[in-house]
């Protein structure tokens, strides 16, 4: 049995008054995730920056 089953298996044991609950921590999972990945783009682009910003690399994309 893969996770999502185990999921679905607890999720179907939940009382009704605590479904909403799990549908907010689900969503707050999700954004956490797409915060954390934002994060990560935020942060290599300030190191990656130093390459971009070199006269190499404009000669290299001038064509394009």
């Amino acid at each position: 049995m893969d996770k999502r089953d185990l999921i679905v298996k607890e999720l179907e044991q939940v009382p009704e008054p605590l479904l909403e609950e799990v549908i907010s921590f689900i969503r707050f999972l999700k954004d956490k995730q797409i915060r954390e990945k934002l994060a990560i783009t935020v942060l290599s682009e300030s190191s990656l920056k130093k390459d971009w910003l070199r006269p190499e690399e404009d000669e290299a994309w001038q064509d394009l």
